[in-house]
C-alpha cells in the first residue's frame, strides 16, 4: 500500500520561488570590487537571476554543461548560484587559492564551456587560457565602468550581458537528482576529484541544516558566510538562508579581514556567521588590538580544521558562542554539529570545555560508523577510535569521470579518511587523519590533540604537529609553532604547559619556532607542505 501524498521534485528552484514569495523583502549585502556596500533584496536577486537564465538560454546552454565561477561571496555569485542551476546546467564553483596546475587541471576535468570570473583572477585566467581548451567565453563580474581591459577570448562584462534581458522566466521542470553543482576536493594526494552534487541532496542539506540543534535559522536572523561560496556551495547557505529568510552579508574579497568583518557585524546586525578558524584568528586579533566590539554577534560556526580550545576561550569573551562542526566536500558537507543544549548546562567547567572541541553530534539524514583497521565496527563508548565512514543522502557515491576510483564500498559506506571516536550520545571526535596520525612505539599519537594542547599556551599564536623519524620510536611528534607577537617565546615553557594535559609521551621532545605555517587552499594547515619543509629533521 502506498501513501496517497502528491509528489513533487525537490529541487533549488523551489527553495527560489518560496524565498522570493515569502522573503522577497529581506535584504542582501554585499563587499564587492566595483561597489563596498552593495544593497538589495531576495526579489531583487531572483529577477536578476531570472535574467541571467535568458542570457544563458541566448548563448544556447544545454542541461547539464557546466559552466565555472572563480568568484567571492557576493551577490553576483549567488545569482549565479539560482539561474545556473535552475536553468539546468551545473554551477561549477572552483577554489582560485588552488595552484595553477590544479585550476588548470580541474577546468579541463570538468570541460567547463564558460567561466564567470571576478575582475582580480583576470590575469590569472588569461596567463591559463591557452591551456583550456574546453572555454569558449568569459564574463566579469562587474559593471561597465570598472570592466578591464582584458586579453580574454569572447570576453563579456556581467551587467552588460544581462542588462538587456526579461526579468520574466520560465524555468524547466527538472529531475531532482538532476546535477546541479559541482566542487572538486583540494586535491592534497593527487589530483583534485569532483563531487557533484543534486538538486534533492541539496535541498534535503538545506532543510536539516536549518535544524534548531544545528544552525537554528530564521528570518530574524542576519548571516554572514565567511566560508567561501568556491568550497562546497558555502556549507549550503546560499541555500539555508534563503529557505527561511535570512538575512545574508557577503563579506566579498575580505573574508579574513578583521577590519572589514568587525564593520560588516556592526553594521548589519550579523548575529551569525560561518568560517575556518584562520578566520575567527583575524577577527579576535583585530578586536583585541582596536578594543572593538560585536555586540550582534552571538554565535559562529567553525570548520574546516580543528579548533583549539583556545580560540573557542577568546571568541567567548567577546561575547560570541562558538559551535564546532564537522563535514567534508563529499558530504555536502554537513555531518556533525555541536550546539549548546539544556544537560550541559550542569557539567563542569573541565567537562564542558571537553565537549566544546568535539566535532559535534551526529545530524539526521547521515549515518556513521568506526572500523578498526580489519574492518570490524567498533563501539559507540568514547574511547574506541576507529576509520569513520559515512552513508547519506547528501554523500557522495562517486567522482565525477573516476568511475575506477570508487567512492564507496560494497555496502554503500564512504570512508571519510578521518579517525574518530563516538560516544553512547553521538558526539564525534575527530582524532586524525589517517594520514596524519602519528605512530610512535607501535601506538598511535594524535596530532590534533597535541596541537590543541599547545594553542592553549598564551604565546603560541598557531602550531602544528608531523611526524618525524626517530632511530628509537620509529616515529616522534614535532612541534611547529608561530609565536604570538610582541612576546619572546621560549620552547622548553610550551612544551612543560602541555604536562598533565596530554598523555605524557605523546609530549614532542621538541618545538620549532616558525615565520608561517602553510595552509591549504581551503584553510587547513598543509601537514604534506610541512613533511617536506622538515624532511630533514630527524630526534636521531
Amino acid at each position: 500500500m502506498q501513501g496517497l501524498m502528491m509528489s513533487g521534485q525537490l529541487t533549488i528552484t523551489t527553495i527560489m520561488n518560496h524565498a522570493e514569495r515569502i522573503h522577497g523583502d529581506s535584504e542582501i549585502v554585499s563587499v564587492t570590487a566595483d561597489n563596498p556596500n552593495h544593497q538589495y533584496t531576495y526579489r531583487d536577486a531572483f529577477a536578476r537571476a531570472r535574467q541571467m537564465a535568458n542570457a544563458l538560454q541566448e548563448i544556447g546552454f544545454a542541461q547539464g554543461d557546466r559552466i565555472a565561477t572563480l568568484a567571492w561571496n557576493d551577490y553576483r555569485h549567488l545569482e549565479l548560484y539560482y539561474a545556473i542551476s535552475c536553468s539546468g546546467q551545473v554551477c561549477h564553483t572552483i577554489n582560485p587559492r588552488l595552484f595553477p596546475e590544479q585550476i588548470e587541471f580541474i577546468v579541463n576535468h570538468a570541460e567547463d564551456r564558460w567561466i564567470f570570473t571576478d575582475p582580480l583572477f583576470v590575469p590569472l585566467l588569461e596567463q591559463l587560457q591557452p591551456r583550456l581548451p574546453h572555454v569558449e567565453g568569459y564574463v566579469v563580474m562587474t559593471d561597465k565602468q570598472h570592466m578591464p581591459e582584458t586579453t580574454l577570448a569572447n570576453a563579456h562584462c556581467y551587467e552588460v550581458l544581462i542588462e538587456q534581458q526579461p526579468a520574466t522566466f520560465d524555468w524547466p521542470q527538472l529531475d531532482e537528482n538532476s546535477a546541479s553543482s559541482m566542487c572538486y576536493t583540494s586535491g592534497t594526494t593527487g589530483n583534485p576529484k569532483g563531487v557533484v552534487y543534486s538538486h534533492r541532496s541539496t535541498v534535503l542539506h538545506s532543510l536539516v541544516s536549518g535544524l534548531p540543534d544545528i544552525m537554528n535559522l530564521s528570518a530574524d536572523d542576519v548571516v554572514m558566510p565567511v566560508v567561501p561560496m568556491f568550497h562546497v556551495n558555502a556549507w549550503g547557505t546560499p541555500y539555508s538562508a534563503p529557505l527561511c529568510g535570512s538575512k545574508l552579508v557577503f563579506p566579498g574579497p575580505k573574508m579574513a579581514d578583521g577590519e572589514t568583518l568587525t564593520r560588516l557585524i556592526n553594521s548589519e546586525k550579523v548575529n551569525y556567521s560561518l568560517g575556518v578558524p584562520t578566520v575567527w584568528l583575524a577577527l579576535v586579533d583585530y578586536l583585541n588590538k582596536t578594543g572593538e566590539s560585536v555586540e550582534t554577534l552571538k554565535n559562529v560556526v567553525v570548520g574546516g580544521a580543528a579548533c583549539p580550545l583556545s580560540l573557542i576561550k577568546a571568541m567567548e569573551k567577546h561575547g560570541v558562542w562558538m559551535n564546532v562542526a564537522w563535514g567534508m566536500t563529499e558530504m555536502s558537507p554537513l555531518g556533525t554539529y555541536n550546539n549548546l543544549l539544556g544537560w550541559m548546562q550542569e557539567l563542569s567547567p573541565s567537562e564542558m570545555d571537553q565537549q566544546r572541541i568535539k566535532a559535534g553530534r551526529l545530524v539526521f539524514g547521515v549515518e556513521m560508523k568506526i572500523v578498526d583497521d580489519k574492518d570490524n565496527e567498533l563501539p559507540w563508548d568514547g574511547n574506541s577510535s576507529g576509520m569513520l565512514l559515512v552513508k547519506g543522502p547528501w554523500v557522495c557515491s562517486g567522482y565525477y569521470r573516476l568511475d575506477e576510483q570508487l567512492a564507496v564500498d560494497e555496502q554503500g559506506w564512504f570512508n571519510t579518511g578521518d579517525m574518530a571516536t563516538i560516544d553512547k550520545q553521538g558526539y564525534v571526535t575527530i582524532t586524525d587523519r589517517v594520514k596524519d596520525v602519528i605512530k610512535s612505539g607501535g601506538e598511535w599519537i594524535s596530532s590534533i590533540d597535541v596541537e590543541n594542547a599547545a594553542m592553549a599556551h598564551p604565546h603560541v599564536a598557531e602550531a602544528a604537529v608531523i611526524g618525524v623519524p626517530d632511530p628509537k620510536w620509529t616515529e616522534r611528534p614535532l612541534l611547529i609553532v608561530v609565536a604570538a607577537e610582541a612576546v619572546e617565546a621560549d620552547k622548553q615553557h610550551i612544551l612543560a604547559s602541555l604536562e598533565g594535559k596530554i598523555a605524557k609521551w605523546w609530549i614532542p621532545e621538541d618545538c620549532v619556532f616558525v615565520e608561517e605555517i602553510p595552509h591549504t587552499a581551503t584553510g587547513k594547515i598543509s601537514k604534506k607542505d610541512l613533511r617536506k619543509q622538515f624532511a630533514d629533521y630527524s630526534y636521531g
